[in-house]
């Protein structure tokens, strides 16, 4: 990377040689929006096990980069730390650029994975971080919100009233959080069941969004429920079994639909009036015989797997990112604000042992 206060260069953002190169179509106005917004979008596809970033380059292009990350899921992302879980692991990531320094003459952010913590396969799903900095993520297989620890694979913080005890059997498939005011307050699950894998026969039907404060069902009318977000005083959520980003009214438990989007929704970031989210293609037994699969054809339309920038107030589809081969499912999705062109360095690749960054604070 050519910046002050380091001795090598890094990659420059393109994938490793040993990686098929997936196709990728964009709008003709993505680029322009990403700059005009003046953010980034990092997003991840476990089933190829890729994290990617996606950002403005200054020549006017758009820059796409990826690291594989195995089995890459949630994300935390803010301006110089971003956080992914991954099959086994939540890493940290740092940016080591100083403010004004470019990455090869482009990227506003180096981030570089510095910290792991080792939490065991326990199916993570997605992370934030609270206001006083305690990481949660949603620990699906022992169907409970987790936080990393020092010494166990992770200390359980809370679980369903309906969860009978903490097992390894992805009892309910609780997999999405939301933060209110700094604390994690909502969380998505696709049923209330208290058996293994008991939500495999309750994907139709059954979803529940849950306020952790109380305990409180807020509804149970939800069909593979994702991504709860709260934002300007508004709660959303993914309702991915029917296609649909919606608000929910918190009292009542009123689903209101906003757009109808052509593939499974997982991942949602909302920046502003507008929504990132991520399509996936419906897999097989998993994801079929679900109502999105009726909507899909009363639309003449096949599924998609990318990401796709929804206007809120029209449920209009304004840009869109699309993987045409081999990337069919992607997770997670979020919105870096202030961030032009992002680039992630891998923790398995010839890159991170050259990159040298470091601090002088002698006596």
């Amino acid at each position: 990377m050519d910046t002050t206060k380091t001795t090598a260069a890094a990659a420059s953002g393109a994938a490793p040689a040993e990686q098929k190169q997936p196709k990728i179509a964009t709008s003709r106005g993505l680029r322009e929006f990403l700059a005009q917004q003046n953010l980034s979008i990092a997003f991840t596809s476990y089933q190829s096990g890729q994290f990617y970033m996606l950002g403005a380059l200054p020549n006017g292009k758009l820059s796409i980069v990826h690291r594989t990350f195995p089995r890459a899921m949630g994300i935390f992302a803010a301006s110089n730390r971003i956080f992914l879980g991954t099959h086994y692991q939540i890493w940290r990531f740092e940016n080591v650029l100083e403010a004004g320094e470019l990455a090869n003459k482009a990227h506003d952010r180096a981030f570089v994975p510095r910290v792991a913590f080792n939490t065991g396969d326990v199916d993570i799903h997605e992370i934030t971080v609270e206001t006083g900095g305690r990481l949660v993520f949603v620990n699906t297989k022992y169907s409970c919100l987790a936080t990393p620890s020092t010494s166990k694979a992770f200390t359980a913080i809370w679980k369903p009233d309906f969860i009978s005890r903490i097992a390894p059997e992805d009892r309910c498939h609780l997999n999405g959080l939301a933060a209110r005011d700094g604390k994690v307050r909502y969380v998505t699950a696709t049923s209330r069941s208290d058996t293994i894998s008991g939500w495999r026969n309750r994907k139709h039907e059954g979803g529940i969004l849950i306020d952790i404060t109380d305990g409180r069902i807020i509804t149970e009318k939800l069909s593979m429920p994702h991504s709860p977000r709260y934002h300007d005083g508004k709660l959303y959520i993914l309702n991915s079994g029917e296609g649909n980003i919606c608000r929910v009214d918190e009292k009542s438990g009123a689903i209101e639909p906003l757009a109808f989007c052509p593939g499974f929704l997982r991942g949602m970031s909302i920046h502003k009036n507008y929504a990132v989210v991520g399509v996936s293609l419906p897999r097989d037994n998993t994801f079929s015989g679900l109502k999105l699969d009726d909507e899909l054809k009363k639309r003449d339309s096949d599924p998609w797997c990318g990401v796709l920038v929804v206007d809120l107030a029209k449920g209009d589809i304004l840009h869109w990112l699309r993987f045409d081969d081999v990337i069919r499912e992607l997770f997670d999705v979020a919105v870096i604000p202030g961030v032009k062109c992002p680039m992630v360095l891998s923790n398995r690749s010839s890159e991170i042992d050259k990159l040298m960054t470091w601090d002088e604070k002698f006596d």
